[in-house]
């Protein structure tokens, strides 16, 4: 709105004298900062803008005046010279962080396995879930299921994926945030529950001695740099035919060609797989030493599993409980089940991990390892490391601010197989196969603290029997769709 003009006055004009030349380091040392408040002390400078960009002089102030404390001068002796994780280490949390518990399941099965240098923690974890269904079956007490053949499928259903999602997304501009983020990793190592259950139910499972890790299969990412090059220059051709509007047809021929060059990436690389559709026998020795023989198909060998039965529980303080959540374009097999969460309190998902494990059942769970913990003793613990000991700093992020800021996300997987209870049936910690090999934690397991379950657990895979019907109806609303570059959006 508009004010009433003002009437006019002379103007005075009054010579100015331009100020004494200062450099940049002078104007920032004009400033003073006393009891929370900024004063300027000369020459009428803004203090807003002095203290806007860093100054030397005022750092290296500073410096001089943090290393007047003792403390200081013994963490830069100490810290400057060695990891600052291991040198903060609480020695009592690594005491009390004991593998013992009181809750576990009957039996796990050996070998501890090592996804090496790949981003398969979910495929691992998931087939030593599997793994111990079919041994109870086949009566085997060492056992392992074939990570890599999981891995071929789940490239080329991700790659067929991420062209299909290219065609769909061909009116949007090429550097908006959905084609940015889909162009950003389309066959990454990672993945999410509902990718497994869309590969096994199509795929089946196969002993790993029939389908062992190829060099490829152990140091993926040459192999997906390439397959990703691939791609990228392949959607640009399909969003070219597509918008140009080219035949359903000749756009239908052109992805068939892509994928198959794909495919034949895959097979020199990770080498042709049993095929799906036709039986294998596999020979093996049971936990009696002896010799027995199956002949199925994948599918009838995963059959035991009954994986669709399984859901994800999430614990995500940014979304209202007990709501569903999908993620917008988030899988591997086009049209296959998508991602679904069920958003539920921390206590609710915990409560679901205990009487899966009372049940006799291992749970596949998804994380922020990285977080508090190390790999050597096999501790997450948000105890372990006192980071204001070492720096004289308090971190005080809530779960929800962390996913907010970037600052945390599910970066791995793991099994779940034993909780020790207090008195009170409450939990105070958990027993975690990784899949690092046993050369970590204790043979491979690592001790999680129910507070770090709290604060760095994001997802747990149970069965409907382990939850409410409260719980369990909730799978049957319409889900609240995230972005796909939401947290949610990160594949262990």
């Amino acid at each position: 709105m508009g004010a009433a003009q003002s009437a006019e006055r002379p103007v005075r004009r009054v010579a100015i004298e331009p100020p004494p030349y200062t450099t940049l380091d002078e104007k920032f040392d004009a400033v003073q900062i006393s009891h929370g408040k900024i004063s300027s002390i000369t020459r009428g400078v803004s203090s807003s803008r002095d203290l806007s960009t860093v100054s030397a002089s005022r750092v290296q102030e500073y410096i001089v005046d943090i290393l007047k404390d003792a403390k200081n001068q013994l963490s830069l002796a100490a810290l400057s010279k060695n990891n600052i994780n291991a040198v903060l280490e609480r020695p009592s949390t690594i005491v009390a962080d004991r593998q013992v518990f009181n809750v576990s399941i009957p039996q796990e099965i050996a070998p501890v396995t090592n996804q090496r240098a790949s981003g398969r923690c979910w495929i691992f974890a998931a087939t030593n879930v599997f793994r111990i269904a079919l041994s109870k079956k086949y009566r085997v007490d060492k056992f392992e299921l074939s990570q890599a053949y999981l891995f071929f499928w789940d490239k080329v259903e991700k790659a067929n994926y991420f062209l299909e999602t290219t065609l769909l997304t061909a009116d949007q501009d090429i550097d908006s945030r959905l084609v940015s983020t889909l162009t950003s990793s389309p066959v990454g190592d990672g993945g999410q529950w509902d990718m497994l259950v869309n590969l096994v139910s199509k795929y089946g499972l196969v002993p790993q001695s029939l389908y062992p890790d190829s060099f490829n299969a152990k140091a993926s990412r040459p192999m997906d740099s390439l397959i990703t090059t691939k791609l990228r220059q392949d959607a640009l051709i399909l969003r070219a035919l597509q918008n140009k509007g080219a035949s359903v047809s000749d756009i239908a021929e052109a992805k068939q060609r892509m994928m198959q060059d794909i495919v034949r990436i895959l097979t020199i690389t990770l080498g042709p797989p049993p095929p799906a559709d036709k039986p294998f026998t596999w020979e093996y020795y049971d936990s009696k030493k002896s010799q027995r023989s199956v002949t199925m198909t994948p599918l009838e060998f995963a059959a035991p599993i009954e994986v669709k039965k399984y859901f994800s529980l999430i614990n995500d303080p940014r979304n209202e409980y007990g709501q569903l959540l999908t993620v917008d374009l988030l899988g591997n097999v086009w049209q296959g089940q998508p991602i679904t969460y069920v958003n539920v309190d921390r206590h609710i998902l915990k409560s679901a991990c205990v009487a899966m494990l009372k049940a006799g059942q291992p749970i596949f769970f998804g994380s922020d390892v990285g977080k508090q913990s190390d790999s050597s003793y096999g501790i997450m613990d948000t105890d372990l490391i006192d980071y204001e000991l070492g720096f004289d700093i308090k971190l005080g992020l809530t779960k929800a601010q962390r996913l907010q800021t970037g600052e945390s996300a599910m970066t791995h997987a793991m099994v779940l197989t034993a909780v020790h209870l207090d008195s009170d049936g409450k939990p105070v910690r958990w027993r975690v196969e990784n899949s690092w090999s046993d050369t970590v934690g204790t043979d491979g397991y690592f001790v999680m603290s129910d507070k770090w379950m709290d604060e760095f657990v994001y997802q747990a895979v149970v069965h409907p029997d382990a939850v409410s019907k409260d719980v369990r109806d909730i799978l049957k609303q319409k889900p609240k769709v995230l972005p796909l570059w939401d947290p949610m959006g990160a594949l262990a």
